[in-house]
C-alpha cells in the first residue's frame, strides 16, 4: 500500500464513522477555549472539564484573570497536571492578551505562540476550534497515531505536523486532527492498543507486521 492509498483509505473511514468530530473539552468562547487547552496539557479532558466551570465563572473574562494572582487561580486548577506553573501561565496569559491584544484571542500562529504556555499544539488547537482554519495539531495521541499507521515517520511533532499537511487536504485537516486524537485516545492506546477493534486496521502498517 502507498502512503497516499493509505491516506485515502484511513481518511474515507473516519469521514463515515465519525463525520463531524469535536473537542472533548467544554467552553463558550475563544478566551474559555484558550484556558481550558493550556490546562489540558498532560492532562486528561475530563479533569478539565471538572475544574473549569468554576473557574470560569471567578474569571470571565481575560481582564478579570490578569488580575488575579497566580495563587488565586491554583486554588481552583490545583487537581490538575503541574498546576503551580500552569497558573503562572494562565495569569501571565491573560495580562498579555489585556495589555497587547485588546483582551482579544489573536489567530496566526506567531502571535498565539508569544502568549504564556502557548506553544504550536495549542496554537494549532486554537486556530483549527475557534478561528475554523485549517490547521492540525500533533497532540500525544496523534503522533503515536500518525507513526503507528504509517502516515507519518516524524521523530517530533513538528515532523508529524508537516507530513501530515502535505497529505492531508486543507478541508480534512481541522477533521483529521481530531479523528487521530479520540482513535488515539480510545482505541490505538499507548500501552494496550485494541487492533481487534480497530476500524482501520487493515490499513495500519505496524498491524499487517503482526
Amino acid at each position: 500500500m502507498t502512503i497516499s492509498e493509505r491516506y485515502v483509505a484511513i481518511i474515507n473511514y473516519f469521514r463515515k464513522a465519525n463525520p463531524s468530530p469535536s473537542t472533548e473539552l467544554t467552553f463558550t468562547n475563544a478566551f474559555e477555549t484558550l484556558v481550558a487547552v493550556i490546562l489540558s496539557a498532560q492532562c486528561t479532558d475530563k479533569r478539565v472539564n471538572m475544574v473549569t466551570p468554576a473557574l470560569f465563572k471567578a474569571y470571565p473574562t481575560a481582564e478579570a484573570m490578569a488580575a488575579a494572582t497566580p495563587d488565586d487561580l491554583l486554588r481552583f486548577i490545583s487537581s490538575v497536571s503541574y498546576p503551580n506553573s500552569k497558573a503562572r501561565h494562565l495569569q501571565a496569559m491573560a495580562s498579555m492578551l489585556v495589555d497587547e491584544f485588546n483582551s482579544e484571542v489573536p489567530s496566526t500562529m506567531d502571535e498565539l505562540t508569544r502568549l504564556p504556555g502557548v506553544g504550536r499544539k495549542t496554537a494549532n488547537v486554537i486556530m483549527g476550534v475557534v478561528f475554523h482554519k485549517a490547521a492540525i495539531a500533533v497532540d500525544t495521541h496523534v503522533f503515536r497515531v500518525s507513526n503507528r499507521t504509517g502516515l507519518a515517520h516524524g521523530k517530533t511533532p513538528l515532523e508529524v505536523e508537516k507530513t501530515l499537511t502535505r497529505h492531508i487536504a486543507e478541508a480534512d485537516r481541522y477533521n483529521a486532527h481530531h479523528w487521530l486524537l479520540l482513535h488515539g485516545r480510545y482505541v490505538c492506546k499507548a500501552l494496550k492498543p485494541d487492533c481487534l477493534n480497530c476500524g482501520i486496521k487493515e490499513y495500519c502498517k505496524q498491524y499487517s507486521k503482526k
